[in-house]
């Protein structure tokens, strides 16, 4: 017996000089009880980058509590570029290696508790898109550590807990998409001021925040943000869906003065409309339906001259619909539906029988399907009051036809206060 146990120590000894990586790794994934390392250990890779994940894929994979179209199928062997839902590239640090450059889960209905360990752990990932699963729990901070990671889209999973705030750390960070969730808690300024982030996609969730308090009022701060937003390049920018509420801050045409895309509707936004919305001069959708806004439709916004869509529905705005704004070249579509709007003008109803202009549930008179008289008492029988009322009708813009000379426009910062 003896005999036989030293026998066997020199065979160890035999095979542990000639491959040593191969028995010690073996023996060590024995010891730690990793059968995940085991299996590894006799794969062989194209390249050792996709070594290093291997075991991050598979311990992910043995998380994973529901694959209906069981894409984890083919989550076998050494073969991970042809995984499904996993791509393979180049890595920016060495053209000649091979690496897992990005991940598409779009539609997979997988679900797990938590992408903790797994995402925040994938060194050369560059794009990672996981719409519509079942993706739970909190996003790590070490996402941040990621140098190549610049689009994320994790929209209409489980998340919940504050805004990851990694993600400011992130300095590739292009596109975000976290809408669809139940995320909760405020957004922070710092955010809209990142200087590589194009897409920001936060609707649908649970934030609730002072609007002006992720746009900052203070004259001195818009100041300096407008230097630093010189050269922003945010071009889409949805926060609708959640709990917004206050007044939209005059410091909006200082953040947002690139962004194609503002979509505010379904908030408690309130209070009167501040005129610097005539310096979205980039804007091409301008969405605050359904929130609390009041007072008058200010004449600036006839300055916002590439809109196609601007939509005002289901407010709490009176006076009359500027013909300014009718009159805008681009204008497909102006929904100022269930407010309490007085008149339009000629311009305007042209655009009515065009089928451009909704103004339904109003108190126009003359025009069908308004408020009853009644009802459009009721709401001016209480007193209504915007400050700063000549701002309402000041054009910061050369219109044809409608500007008396070229004005001298106020710039943003100047301390002309929109009303509140």
């Amino acid at each position: 017996m003896q005999m036989i146990i030293i026998f066997i120590f020199k065979l160890i000894v035999i095979v542990a000089v000639f491959h040593p990586s191969k028995i010690l790794g073996e023996l060590t994934s024995i010891v730690d009880g990793n059968p995940i390392d085991a299996i590894r250990n006799k794969l062989t890779f194209v390249d050792q980058r996709l070594a290093v994940v291997y075991p991050l894929i598979q311990t992910f994979k043995k998380s994973i509590t529901s694959d209906p179209q069981n894409i984890t199928g083919s989550w076998v062997g050494s073969d991970i570029c042809n995984y499904k839902g996993f791509y393979c590239d180049n890595p920016p640090d060495n053209k000649t290696a091979t690496a897992l450059a990005s991940i598409d889960f779009n539609g997979f209905h997988l679900k797990a508790p938590t992408l903790d360990g797994f995402l925040d752990l994938l060194p050369d990932l560059a794009l990672f898109h996981a719409n519509s699963n079942f993706f739970s729990g909190t996003i790590s901070p070490n996402i941040a550590k990621l140098p190549y990671l610049y689009e994320i889209d994790l929209s209409n999973n489980l998340f919940t807990g504050s805004f990851p705030i990694a993600i400011l750390g992130m300095r590739t960070l292009s596109f975000l998409d976290i809408r669809f969730n139940s995320f909760t808690g405020s957004i922070p300024p710092q955010l809209f001021i990142k200087q590589d982030l194009d897409i920001l996609f936060l609707n649908n969730n649970d934030f609730i925040q002072q609007l002006a308090e992720i746009l900052p009022v203070d004259q001195k701060q818009e100041r300096k943000l407008a230097e630093i937003l010189g050269t922003s390049h945010l071009f889409y920018l949805t926060l609708a869906n959640n709990k917004f509420f206050g007044p939209i801050p005059r410091s909006i045409a200082t953040y947002f003065s690139s962004v194609s895309e503002v979509l505010l509707l379904n908030n408690m936004l309130s209070g009167c409309l501040p005129y610097e919305l005539g310096f979205l001069t980039e804007t091409v959708v301008f969405d605050v339906g359904n929130n609390l806004l009041t007072g008058p439709l200010p004449f600036s916004l006839g300055c916002m001259k590439k809109a196609e869509v601007i939509n005002f529905a289901g407010n709490l705005l009176y006076g009359g619909v500027p013909e300014v704004l009718c009159a805008m070249d681009n204008l497909a579509n102006l929904s100022l539906s269930d407010n309490y709007l007085t008149s339009v003008g000629p311009v305007c109803r042209g655009l009515i029988k065009k089928g451009v202009l909704d103004v339904r549930n109003n108190c126009i008179m003359g025009q069908p399907d308004q408020r009853p008289v009644a009802e459009c008492s009721v709401f001016f029988s209480k007193p209504r009051y915007c400050s700063y009322r000549p701002t309402y009708r000041y054009l910061p813009c050369w219109v044809p036809h409608f500007s008396g000379s070229p004005p001298s426009p106020m710039a943003p910062s100047e301390p002309a206060p929109a009303p509140v």
